[in-house]
């Protein structure tokens, strides 16, 4: 991954929905060059599917929480690829300090958000997990441009 494909990771993040047209004209490349970075960053695994969260999505998962994941040896790739597909995982982030992975889950009730609970912990190489319920959200997304 050069330069260039993090500029276009950037201004995926920034907007998922952009037209390949308007990602070639705000990082002055050719549609056919975003076009072909972008299969390739999908091919690889670097991207890996396109979302968008809506508020019904936050008003659908009731029970949400994170869960601080730490995993032992060199597992963590093979397992955050699992925990990528996961469908109660609304995100899957990796970080530093004592946790290795941090997850955001999203369920409509404690009996699901157990469930998966349980899932995350018999993965093979998840050694210790930390889960705290969120009560209430004051603010969620990215700030306006």
């Amino acid at each position: 991954m050069d330069t260039t494909d993090e500029a276009i990771l950037a201004a995926l993040r920034d907007d998922a929905r952009a037209s390949l047209s308007d990602l070639a004209a705000a990082l002055r490349l050719s549609r056919t060059t975003v076009r072909a970075r972008l299969a390739r960053l999908q091919q690889s695994g670097e991207i890996l599917g396109f979302t968008v969260v809506t508020r019904s999505d936050v008003r659908a998962d009731p029970v949400r929480g994170l869960m601080m994941i730490e995993i032992e040896g060199r597992g963590a790739e093979r397992i955050t690829r699992t925990l990528a597909g996961m469908a109660a995982l609304r995100a899957v982030h990796s970080t530093n300090g004592r946790w290795d992975v941090i997850v955001e889950i999203g369920t409509k009730t404690l009996e699901e958000f157990d469930e998966v609970l349980a899932r995350i912990r018999k993965l093979d190489g998840v050694v210790a997990s930390e889960t705290s319920l969120l009560l209430k959200t004051r603010k969620a997304g990215q700030a306006a441009s």
